[in-house]
């Protein structure tokens, strides 16, 4: 549980309109190379995290509803356009 506690710590420590990509919060979480655990621990844990502010490392939307990842990230102040986020 390592793995999940280090990488909640990140998310948590992200500030509003911050925008990172996976392999940027495996890095931080002292994990490199591992972007697609962080997507996964996401898919399965996300609910109390900011997992709105997590996007591909080309700022693509990559969660199974993009339009309410674009909404929560537009609220926050970033933008999105044709489905990237710019970081």
């Amino acid at each position: 549980m390592v793995f999940e506690d280090a990488v909640a710590d990140v998310l948590l420590g992200l500030a509003e309109g911050q925008v990172v990509s996976y392999g940027w919060v495996a890095a931080e979480a002292g994990y490199p190379g591992r972007a697609r655990a962080v997507g996964r621990f996401l898919s399965r844990h996300g609910g109390g995290l900011p997992w709105w502010r997590v996007v591909r490392a080309d700022g693509r939307l990559a969660v199974p509803d993009p339009a309410g990842q674009a909404a929560r990230l537009a609220a926050e102040g970033v933008v999105v356009e044709e489905g990237r986020a710019r970081f």
